[in-house]
């Protein structure tokens, strides 16, 4: 079975092609998918819950709560459940509330809270279709990293012919089925990542540190899982959570713990790609009590950290990938040349702090990818999961 042990998350909204749902669902059921599906209110009037419910083998929802019984319907637990959420049939309604983040039910709470591949399959009139706000609405969808199912060609409900028809399930189960079983690309592959800042102890209750999320680092971690890697995740302080189960975390604070756990993970690994924010400098002396406030003032004497980077490309194999990250506030692209050949780098991803969007804490981000032979791709603003996706096809690319 194709999709034998993959987890889908169906949206079906309120459209006449939400009769398709039934179809669909049978599909992906035997295929050895298992689906839960989410329904707006508008989808009720068209094809029943029930109805849905026999088919998927799983209760339908549709409301934030179960009315009577008093139970939570967890939009968060549901968006992170699912390997693929699949909006099917998309109306003009909710691909606009989607676009724009608006939240007024469950399922589009459910859509903001998934981390996984999202598939959008409109289905709506012609004129409706073509509409100037909806196609833009779509554009704004797919610069998302989303993929949508695009509409086909036919007798529309309007009684008119042409381009508004949801896909197939036929179809649909085709690009969905590529997509996930493309999950194998790296089936094999250890892979290293870093993320997150480091911590360096002044005294018991005080550190030097950056402002580094980790959202870079956990989100190039869930797309080399995705793909079939086994990801050892070294970490320093963050919120941030990983969710696959191809993912093995590892939590450092200092640069010297970063250091020793990563030289060590480093020779069992295929990949290495380093999107941590490690100190350059720490304090030469840690205090063992907390330094009182002084009216002179005062002075911190640092060293400088060892150097993981210039490290792992000293001794980095003909059979090895490694990549690097640079943030820079100018002179950008000589320096991150420089930093390339220093350091031994198949390719480094150059951040810029000038750029609206981009850098610490954001969701989004603006790189700048050169690789060995000094070639340049500069990428638009996007989100760290598309950011993410486009630096795993690049060593992607490196492997074959």
């Amino acid at each position: 079975m194709l999709l034998a042990g993959k987890k889908i998350l169906l949206g079906v909204t309120g459209s006449i092609a939400a009769y398709k749902s039934a179809f669909l669902i049978r599909l992906l059921v035997k295929n050895g998918a298992e689906v839960k599906v989410v329904m707006t209110s508008d989808a009720k009037e068209f094809i029943t819950p029930l109805t849905l419910a026999t088919l998927s083998k799983n209760p339908v929802l549709s409301s934030f709560s179960s009315s009577g019984v008093g139970t939570w319907n967890n939009h968060v637990e549901l968006g992170l459940w699912a390997d693929l959420l699949l909006i099917a049939p998309a109306t003009a309604n909710t691909i606009g509330k989607m676009a724009n983040g608006i939240c007024d039910n469950l399922l589009l709470a459910v859509y903001l809270s998934a981390r996984c591949k999202t598939f959008i399959a409109p289905g709506m009139d012609l004129d409706m279709h073509a509409h100037p706000a909806v196609t833009a609405n779509l554009k704004k969808l797919q610069s998302f990293g989303h993929i949508v199912l695009e509409a086909e060609d036919g007798e529309l409900a309007s009684g008119l012919n042409g381009k508004g028809r949801m896909a197939e399930p036929e179809h649909i189960l085709e690009k969905i089925t590529n997509a996930l079983t493309d999950d194998t690309l790296l089936k094999g592959k250890r892979v290293l990542v870093t993320a997150g800042p480091t911590y360096e102890n002044i005294d018991p209750v005080r550190f030097i540190g950056n402002h580094s999320s980790g959202k870079m680092g956990f989100a190039l971690a869930e797309d080399f899982a995705a793909h079939g890697a086994q990801v050892i995740l070294i970490t320093g302080p963050t919120d941030e959570k990983h969710h696959h189960p191809n993912i093995k975390r590892i939590d450092v604070v200092s640069a010297a713990d970063m250091f020793n756990t990563t030289v060590k993970e480093f020779r069992k690994s295929q990949v290495a790609v380093m999107s941590a924010a490690v100190a350059d400098f720490t304090p030469q002396k840690v205090e063992i009590r907390k330094i009182k406030k002084s009216s002179t003032g005062l002075t911190l004497k640092l060293k400088k950290t060892k150097d993981i980077l210039a490290e792992l490309g000293k001794n980095k194999t003909r059979n090895q990938v490694l990549v690097g990250f640079a943030l820079e506030t100018d002179n950008e692209i000589e320096n991150a040349k420089k930093k390339l050949h220093n350091k031994n780098l198949d390719f480094i991803v150059l951040n810029s702090l000038k750029n609206k969007g981009s850098g610490f804490k954001h969701e989004t981000n603006q790189v700048t990818v050169i690789d060995k032979n000094l070639g340049t791709s500069t990428f638009p603003l996007k989100s760290k999961q598309e950011v993410a996706r486009d630096i795993v096809n690049k060593v992607i690319q490196l492997l074959a």
